[in-house]
């Protein structure tokens, strides 16, 4: 028997990846920028692992969407922040 393991993947990713599309797209970073900014925020977050984003949604609570949304915000902002640091440190 072969294990379906595609389909395994970290919840905060696609909310991560949003938000820098969302926000930070017109910003002067280019896109290699904005993808290792994806991997500064991440690092940040403890990750969780699901299959289905909708098992994850269903069994939190109103306050628990909006603990995870301001952890997002906050982990991309403090990415931003060091992208624009080492960007000031290499001119």
């Amino acid at each position: 028997m072969e294990l379906e393991f595609d389909s395994i993947h970290n919840y905060y990713e696609r909310l991560v990846f949003n938000e820098i599309q969302d926000q930070y797209l017109s910003s002067e970073l280019d896109e290699d920028q904005l993808v290792d900014m994806a991997c500064l925020a991440l690092n940040e977050i403890k990750p969780r692992y699901i299959r289905h984003d909708v098992d994850m949604s269903f069994f939190m609570s109103a306050e628990e969407h909006q603990q995870v949304r301001q952890q997002v915000i906050q982990a991309v902002r403090r990415a931003y922040a060091k992208m624009q640091l080492q960007e000031t440190n290499r001119d």
